[in-house]
């Protein structure tokens, strides 16, 4: 192993390069949604990632939902919701970053969450995973940021086996 010089050693301790993580908002529309999220969360911090975990409903809290969107520095939304599950559509309306909608089954099986996630209107797109999949939803936050970040397409590649030797 080859020793590092002085100054080499120097601008690796008082660098001020800042080694950016990428951030996922994970948003849930009330506490009964807990589970879900907390599933996601734990996928991302798998991955090393920032995550900046909120409830926020769209439906009670409106202007805090805006304001948050608005000022967050995440990359990539993760909004999970059941029954009329406007959060996910309400977050896309505000953005143009990407923003994946997690169905859950509070009622008729999920199907309501599920078709108001996948019927927005032409230019509001939400990324819609399976009904109550947090997980999947994560990895496909995880996936996003991997055409940015390298680092994190080589763990996805680990993690599903397909490191090259």
């Amino acid at each position: 192993m080859a020793q590092k010089s002085w100054p080499t050693l120097l601008r690796a301790v008082y660098s001020t390069e800042v080694i950016s993580v990428p951030k996922v908002a994970v948003v849930i529309g009330s506490k009964s949604d807990a589970n879900a999220g907390e599933e996601a969360v734990g996928v991302l911090k798998e991955f090393g990632l920032d995550v900046d975990y909120r409830t926020i409903s769209a439906h009670r809290n409106p202007d805090e939902l805006d304001s948050f969107v608005k000022s967050t520095d995440a990359e990539v939304f993760i909004a999970i919701a059941g029954l009329s599950a406007a959060l996910p559509g309400v977050i896309a309306s505000k953005t143009t970053k990407p923003v994946i909608g997690v169905p859950l089954s509070v009622k008729l099986g999920g199907l309501d969450a599920l078709l108001s996630m996948v019927q927005m209107p032409p230019g509001v797109p939400v990324a819609t995973v399976g009904i109550d999949n947090a997980k999947n939803g994560a990895i496909l936050a995880v996936e996003v940021l991997a055409l940015k970040y390298p680092d994190l397409r080589e763990k996805l590649m680990e993690r599903r086996g397909l490191k090259r030797a």
